[in-house]
């Protein structure tokens, strides 16, 4: 894009469906990788990239020509045909509708960074519910309940 400056830091986020531990140790760095292949065959830049068994966390550079929701439809849509075509799950896997997506400053990257990549440890003393739901209050999101994931206790 000529003469366009931008600086777009998003932690995408999203669920298992149903939340259930799918994305088995074995195999998480090989989907990781794949998610970021994607990520780079659609011009953008993969910062970071972790999660825990039911859920991941996907801190990317954005160029303005961006639109979250196709970029994030992708991931998901690739993602799930490749552990599908691995057969990396023995169960059905798939993708909870939705995502979070949380903007950063430049000044936030690192931090962001370290977040992103201590998910299995921060999620011994805090639940992904706990953990999304903090996240709406910090970034001041308005919402109903009725409109989040399908939160399964």
């Amino acid at each position: 894009m000529a003469d366009c400056f931008s600086q777009i830091y998003v932690q995408l986020v999203f669920a298992v469906k149903n939340r259930d531990a799918l994305i088995m140790p074995e195999w998480e760095d090989e989907l990781y990788k794949y998610i970021s292949g994607i990520i780079a065959n659609k011009g953008q830049k993969a910062l970071a990239i972790n999660g825990t068994r039911n859920h991941i966390h996907i801190f990317v550079n954005l160029k303005p020509n961006c639109c979250i929701s196709d970029l994030v439809r992708e991931i998901k849509k690739s993602s799930n045909a490749f552990i599908k075509d691995k057969r990396l799950s023995k169960f059905k896997f798939e993708w909870q509708n939705g995502y979070g997506a949380f903007s950063y400053s430049i000044s936030q990257i690192d931090n962001v960074i370290k977040y992103i990549n201590n998910q299995k440890e921060h999620h011994r003393k805090q639940t992904f519910k706990e953990e999304f739901h903090n996240f709406i209050e910090k970034f001041q999101i308005e919402y109903k309940e009725e409109y989040s994931f399908e939160w399964i206790e």
